[in-house]
């Protein structure tokens, strides 16, 4: 199961310390404690949209920019849960529709 609250903890971990920021840093410039970002950043805690607006202009980073980064990791996760078909002896699943 793909658990959005951890991707985006991920993110926000990356975005910062590719900011070269501390959580201190972040959680002063936030107004958010420290202890509740690292939460969010280990996926422990969901943020609220009034938080994640707080992370994301403490980081100068636009909201947009981190829920698209979350949704390219959900895609990536879906697709690695994925069945895979598989076929007999080499050949391809073949698919076959009905007529109904």
């Amino acid at each position: 199961m793909v658990l959005f609250r951890r991707l985006l903890g991920d993110v926000l971990r990356a975005q910062r310390v590719e900011r070269g920021m501390t959580l201190r840093e972040v959680s002063a410039e936030a107004r958010v404690s420290l202890g509740y970002i690292s939460e969010i950043e280990r996926g422990q805690k969901e943020a609220s949209s009034e938080l994640l607006a707080s992370l994301c202009g403490a980081l100068d980073l636009p909201l947009s920019t981190v829920l698209r980064e979350v949704s390219d990791a959900v895609a990536l996760e879906e697709a690695a849960l994925a069945p895979t078909p598989i076929g007999v002896a080499g050949r391809p699943t073949e698919v076959v529709a009905s007529a109904a």
